[in-house]
């Protein structure tokens, strides 16, 4: 990451194309009411082993949450987002978001990173050249220069972690108990969008169901259930396998 970086939004509509815009728990609520389809995804680890990666420690363990998973536990994280597998729905023809008053915490944030191991590299960003060859200071010295934004990113890592044992929840009561393992992939999973309401508005934490990882490398399967946990390798029917 550069020491300095400048930015200012063209209006391109790029970073509204294509992506699955991360959400909270009140605005995946928002979203699943105004008719959007929310895709889950899902990742889990170890805590002292397999999927953890000591030097993101901390953050991993606050916005995940243990599942029983064979005789073993499993600490999943899992991210409800806005399905956009191409225009925003609330783009309008002029490539203008038609809810920014109340667009999600993401969107505020970009193009800043909310992971605070991940630096900001413009060359992995879609917007063009000119977006950094103008406006205000970004980042100077290698630290974020925004005290509002600074302040969004630390509401969206707390609501991260407050969410966490709820998203968990809503995942069991949808029959979504398949996690993949952090650093090997997600399982993504599109539920029916009625039984996604219900389940937000009948949340119970207190039904723990097994969990199980899907893992296609046999040798690290072989690792996991040498932990006891739980693992398959079933070609998915109810979910997609994005491997890395």
């Amino acid at each position: 990451m550069s020491d300095s970086i400048r930015f200012a939004c063209t209006g391109c509509g790029k970073c509204c194309t294509g992506h699955h815009v991360p959400l909270t728990l009140a605005e995946a609520g928002q979203w699943a009411r105004a008719g959007g389809q929310v895709i889950v995804l899902v990742e889990g680890f170890m805590a002292d082993g397999l999927g953890m990666p000591p030097e993101q420690r901390d953050h991993v363990l606050r916005r995940s949450h243990p599942v029983p998973c064979g005789t073993g536990e499993l600490r999943v994280s899992v991210t409800f987002a806005a399905f956009n597998p191409g225009r925003c729905r609330n783009l309008d023809a002029d490539d203008l978001c038609t809810i920014y008053e109340s667009r999600p915490l993401v969107c505020r944030i970009y193009p800043a990173e909310i992971n605070p191991h991940l630096p900001l590299r413009p060359e992995g960003k879609d917007c063009p050249a000119e977006a950094w060859e103008q406006g205000p200071e970004l980042i100077h010295g290698g630290l974020l220069q925004d005290a509002e934004l600074r302040g969004l990113i630390e509401a969206s890592r707390q609501a991260d972690r407050e969410d966490i044992a709820n998203k968990v929840a809503i995942c069991q009561a949808l029959g979504i108990t398949t996690s993949a393992l952090k650093g090997n992939g997600f399982t993504a999973w599109l539920p029916d969008m009625g039984a996604f309401a219900s389940a937000l508005e009948a949340v119970s934490v207190d039904n723990p169901a097994q969990w199980q990882v899907h893992v296609v490398d046999g040798e690290l399967a072989g690792s996991l259930q040498g932990h006891g946990l739980q693992t398959t390798a079933q070609t998915p029917v109810y979910y997609a396998f994005i491997g890395f």
